[in-house]
């Protein structure tokens, strides 16, 4: 049979769901700026935590489940469903801020039920990209860009509007960004039957089942070990250590212009993976990751701006690169009919990491210098690098093309699955 798709990129479906992760991408950069901004300035400090926390929470512990059903009922419908929950707890949001400002409990309930909502949303995200595009790699590196632009961009425009309209627009707009990104994503035109009831199995089935596919790849297993080390030392650390690092020595201005730095080395990174065909994707983003170490380096050294912003430049090409290898080879290596619930486990693991560093980070900074944390971080990303390229399995893992599944009406699974 025919793919359902061509072997152009920007095929109607994939411009729809570009502009449905596009959209959806914006939103998500908007949301911690808008509640730090709006729910600091009404309720402290401590009450941004909360709300933050209670949309963090429920995602990791949700993720699988999210994973299952977009399995069970299709990920388009999920992401769909997800994108009007959002829409709706962020616009009573809106409402409440444009009325007057919103008791506590409601900005509590309504982070709990948008990270719930998110959790449903993320498995499919990486489910619906060989549905859409017949070149995975070259799709993951067009939404990288995507993503980079609305990294830099969503805070921007939350600030903006905060300090020219006030909350009650950031979260209007935030919801609007949910509402075309639901939209975009319903006008997708071919994708997979979903499986008919009689054939399901039950839910604890399901999810057993996508477990043992997760455990049964030794190279993503052992990936997600390893990131869990990345998310702890690194991602947990650097980020918030390196904005008051910054901040406090060079001013807020700053640390824009290295943001700013990340996104465009991000986009490089993007458009680095449009071109190089690596033979073994892992392996060369391993090697790319190395240059990750350099932004906590170049911040721990207290480097001037320019080559604080050389480093990150740097640091987000690796970061792209490495992103499109791994998202590409989970895409082509697994077989569609689980793709989801393996997806939702390889998240839950190094989302757990990363989880775990930001809670750590306080209580450890406060014995040891972040300069010295900074510095760890660095040799951290050396070793995780080397540990990628030492690994077996993941050093030899070779690439696979996508091709059609005749049993599901057309859409890619793995070759040799």
């Amino acid at each position: 049979m025919a793919p359902v798709i061509g072997s152009r990129l920007w095929t109607r479906d994939f411009s729809f769901y570009f502009a449905a992760r596009a959209v959806s991408l914006l939103g998500d950069a908007m949301m911690p700026v808008a509640a730090a901004l709006a729910v600091g300035e009404i309720y402290g400090v401590a009450a941004v935590g909360y709300v933050l926390s209670l949309w963090t929470a429920p995602f990791v512990i949700f993720v699988v489940l999210g994973g299952v059903f977009a399995d069970r009922i299709g990920a388009r419908a999920m992401m769909v469903g997800a994108d009007a929950v959002r829409f709706a707890a962020q616009g009573v949001l809106a409402a409440a801020f444009l009325t007057g400002t919103p008791p506590l409990w409601l900005l509590l309930a309504t982070s709990l039920l948008s990270g719930t909502a998110a959790a449903m949303f993320q498995p499919g995200v990486n489910g619906m990209v060989p549905l859409v595009a017949a070149d995975p790699q070259r799709a993951n590196a067009t939404l990288k860009i995507a993503d980079a632009a609305t990294q830099v961009g969503g805070p921007v425009v939350a600030g903006t509007l905060m300090a020219l309209t006030g909350p009650g627009a950031v979260y209007a707009l935030d919801a609007a960004t949910f509402l075309v990104s639901g939209v975009c994503l319903a006008l997708i035109r071919r994708l997979p039957r979903a499986r008919a009831a009689a054939v399901r199995p039950a839910l604890l089935a399901d999810a057993r089942q996508g477990w043992r596919e997760f455990r049964s790849r030794s190279w993503m297993w052992s990936v997600i070990i390893i990131w869990v080390f990345f998310g702890l030392l690194v991602f947990g650390p650097s980020i918030p250590l390196g904005s008051r690092l910054i901040g406090e020595r060079l001013g807020e201005a700053a640390y824009g212009w290295a943001m700013a730095a990340l996104g465009v080395g991000t986009v490089a990174g993007g458009l680095a993976a449009m071109v190089l065909r690596p033979s073994r994707p892992l392996a060369a983003g391993g090697v790319a990751l190395f240059g990750f170490a350099l932004i906590p380096l170049v911040v721990a050294l207290e480097s001037p701006l320019p080559l604080l912003m050389a480093g990150h430049l740097a640091g987000g090409c690796s970061w792209a690169f490495w992103s499109v290898m791994w998202s590409t080879s989970v895409q082509t290596q697994v077989s569609y009919a689980v793709l989801n619930r393996v997806t939702a486990y390889e998240i839950a693991g190094s989302v757990s990491g990363v989880a775990a560093g930001q809670a750590l980070v306080g209580p450890v900074s406060a014995v040891v210098s972040p300069r010295d944390l900074l510095f760890v971080s660095a040799a951290a990303t050396v070793a995780v690098s080397a540990a990628l390229l030492l690994t077996a399995p993941v050093r030899r893992l070779r690439a696979r093309p996508a091709v059609p599944d005749p049993l599901a009406g057309g859409p890619p699974v793995a070759a040799g699955v």
